[in-house]
């Protein structure tokens, strides 16, 4: 796995500081100041994560975001200005996987940084690792890879998000179970931070069509009215 975080930021000072905290840990930074170089760099190389500031000059954030994922899975982290909740949502629904707004202290950002990679790499594989949940899903065709984050049916497959790998996985290793968005929220969000309810409604949508497209229209996550989500057999 990749050891350098990307940094998409303007601010050069403010990516200059970052990039020195990286270095102090077991990461190191790649800088990227301007928005048209971002996606040649990240077609070329294979960062662990990308923190991506919105307001970039060239392309913009969000219009990175949604090209990145037409072709990564890389766990990216938008970093913004604006603390308005439409924003934040807005990232989420684009295939973000976290958000930092501004102003933040470097020290959070690296650890919101190693916070998103660990839901990526070592907490979903100790969970796929459980036998019955792995049982349950190879019956039933739909299987999960912790290490692309993809999953597959039969012999379709579609990359996600860390956060709809995590909450696919919540969901398989107990289905038929009615999960909570609460429920939901603090799997996906261990600082227990507050969050809209239509954050985990805009995640279940993209990963209902992720799983639609792959499977002939099947619906797996069925919606309980009032209470939250489960997945169908």
């Amino acid at each position: 796995m990749s050891n350098t975080i990307l940094i998409v930021e303007d601010e050069v000072k403010l990516a200059t500081i970052l990039a020195d905290y990286f270095s102090l840990t077991e990461y190191n930074a790649h800088l990227i100041h301007h928005g048209d170089d971002v996606l040649p760099w990240v077609k070329a190389n294979q960062p662990a994560a990308i923190l991506l500031d919105i307001m970039l000059p060239g392309k913009n954030g969000i219009d990175l975001c949604k090209e990145i994922r037409q072709f990564s899975s890389v766990p990216i982290l938008m970093v913004t200005a604006k603390v308005e909740e439409i924003d934040r949502l807005l990232g989420l629904e684009l295939g973000a996987d976290d958000y930092i707004c501004k102003p933040f202290s470097p020290r959070e950002v690296v650890a919101r940084v190693k916070a998103v990679l660990r839901r990526t790499t070592g907490k979903i594989e100790s969970n796929t690792n459980n036998s019955a949940t792995s049982a349950v899903m190879q019956e039933n065709m739909l299987n999960l890879d912790q290490h692309r984050l993809i999953v597959s049916f039969q012999q379709n497959e579609v990359s996600l998000t860390s956060v709809e790998f995590q909450l696919l996985k919540q969901l398989a290793d107990k289905p038929e179970r009615i999960f909570t968005r609460e429920q939901l929220m603090n799997n996906m969000y261990s600082d227990h931070r507050i969050v809209n309810n239509r954050t985990i409604d805009s995640h279940i949508k993209k990963l209902r069509k992720k799983l639609s497209d792959i499977s002939e229209g099947k619906d797996w996550i069925q919606s309980v009215y009032g209470t939250g989500y489960r997945l169908v057999l």
